[in-house]
């Protein structure tokens, strides 16, 4: 499917938000950015998306991370189905700007069209796409849902945790890695230089192999 993947650059597209027009690289500016697309507003699975996106903002943020959806309606509809949102999110505020496309051109470019889903219209909806943007405008990092599964927001803050992590140590996280536990050491980095690298020590795993790839420390 052509658009967007990992190490492909954010296009520095204009866009019309319920918080103003913008440039996408502006808003990223220095931070890692999460870019979240629904197939509508008014909707069952969204609705309860951007209430669990509103409820995470305060941890994302703690992480230096921004927030930007996008619906593909336009700018009076995300302002009224904020109200929804809100309400039933019981207490947690939708700070965080929404992108209006109505006429699902910005979808295009994004990558984030669902090519089963479609409105009474006859036009493809957007899909359950998410992007993590590095501070260099770079994706770093994708998931892309079909409109009927709803997204975990424990897994796409775990994964902005590795991500972070394997940008500022040269680790990298194991199957079912939960933030705290250990991670590995990346491949290129020799024992010598892990010994410098992380003076807190590591953990090689015994294999039959004998090989010392599997290394395991705290960061």
């Amino acid at each position: 499917m052509p658009g967007l993947t990992i190490g492909d650059d954010l296009p520095n597209l204009q866009v019309e938000t319920n918080h103003g027009k913008m440039k996408l690289h502006d808003y990223v500016g220095d931070s890692y950015t999460i870019l979240f697309s629904h197939p509508g507003d008014f909707t069952p699975v969204c609705t309860t998306e951007l209430a669990m996106m509103a409820a995470y903002a305060n941890k994302f943020a703690e992480r230096g991370v921004k927030l930007l959806g996008l619906s593909c309606d336009d700018v009076p509809s995300h302002n009224e189905w904020i109200k929804d949102i809100e309400a039933y999110n019981k207490g947690h505020k939708v700070t965080y700007p929404i992108i209006a496309d109505p006429n699902r051109e910005l979808i295009k470019q994004l990558n984030m069209v669902d090519p089963d889903e479609m409105d009474s219209s006859g036009y493809n909806l957007p899909s359950r796409a998410l992007h993590i943007v590095g501070p260099d405008k770079k994706i770093k990092l994708s998931f892309l849902y079909p409109a009927s599964t709803g997204r975990n927001m424990d897994e796409v803050l775990r994964v902005v945790e590795s991500l972070q992590k394997a940008a500022k140590y040269k680790v990298a996280t194991p199957a079912n890695w939960k933030p705290g536990e250990p991670v590995v050491i990346a491949p290129g980095v020799s024992n010598e230089e892990a010994k410098e690298m992380f003076p807190q020590g590591f953990d090689t795993a015994n294999l039959p192999s004998g090989k010392s790839y599997l290394r395991f420390t705290n960061v």
